[in-house]
């Protein structure tokens, strides 16, 4: 399995900015379809955003769509999530996921291989 390791997170106010990133290792990185998830206390993971194994196409969840924008860096082997006018109901802790052989298009938590081990994002009104 791909190794992940997010970064990134922190405490923000409503409004502001935040890029997550996630270095991924361990298997060549074309051969995944990459995502992120979050999850609040009390609340299953959800879906936040994929992007195929060649970057050409993307998924958002609506909640975050417009808002955030997810990219890949194949140099670097890294997934990045672009956070942008940051709400209080985007406090939770992302994930990063990989998906071999992924088309970018999976929003399930049970279609993803590999996760990280997550970054808390705080959003402060």
């Amino acid at each position: 399995q791909v190794q992940l390791v997010e970064s990134g997170g922190g405490l923000v106010q409503a409004g502001g900015s935040l890029r997550l990133s996630c270095a991924a290792s361990g298997r060549p990185f074309s051969n995944y379809a990459m995502g992120w998830f979050r999850q609040s206390p009390g609340k299953e993971r959800e879906f936040v955003a994929a992007i195929s194994r060649i970057g050409s196409s993307t998924n958002y969840a609506d909640s975050v769509k417009g808002r955030f924008t997810i990219s890949r860096d194949y140099a670097k082997t890294t997934v990045y999530l672009q956070m942008n006018s940051l709400k209080p109901e985007d406090t939770a802790v992302y994930y990063c996921a990989a998906q071999l052989w992924g088309v970018g298009r999976s929003v399930m938590v049970s279609e993803y291989d590999s996760w990280g081990q997550g970054t808390q994002v705080t959003v402060s009104s």
